[in-house]
């Protein structure tokens, strides 16, 4: 009874992947819409894996996203409609080369800005690092020597 359960559960469940399957597969019959597809897809990043187009990625999302873009595909938009959709949806950062502006500067400017500070450090650090150093092997005065003398010898007579 339980195995009859699970089964008709299971039926139930894969009929949405078959009807969606089939209108991708009628999308994909179309070398254009397909073509047009791949495009966009390659100007998309995964907002799961960011390192990666959408057309790269086998993520949940990106999987939504390639499908809710050959719906709008056949539901005639243009690419630009497309990408705005998901701009205004998304944000920039859905874009895998988001345009050069003001909110987006960060995005372009700050491997750069972490490159340069990370320099910086570093170059503090070996400069401090080289001063310890230098003070360290200098020898001692002639007023140091006595002193150090003077204090040994104290601690020796205890």
């Amino acid at each position: 009874m339980m195995l009859r359960a699970l089964f008709l559960a299971l039926c139930l469940a894969s009929t949405g992947a078959v009807a969606s399957s089939a209108k991708e597969a009628a999308l994909a019959a179309d070398p254009v819409a397909e073509k047009r597809l791949q495009a966009l897809s390659k100007e998309l990043r995964c907002l799961v894996c960011q390192n990666e187009t959408i057309a790269d990625s086998n993520a949940e999302l990106a999987v939504d996203l390639r499908r809710e873009i050959r719906g709008m595909i056949a539901d005639g938009r243009s690419d630009g409609e497309i990408l705005n959709f998901m701009v205004t949806r998304y944000g920039d950062f859905v874009l895998y080369r988001p345009p050069v502006k003001g909110t987006t500067l960060l995005l372009w400017g700050g491997p750069i800005a972490l490159l340069v500070l990370g320099l910086v450090v570093l170059v503090r650090y070996q400069r401090r690092r080289a001063e310890r150093v230098a003070t360290q092997d200098r020898p001692l005065t002639a007023d140091e020597t006595r002193r150090a003398e003077a204090l040994l010898s104290e601690a020796d007579q205890r």
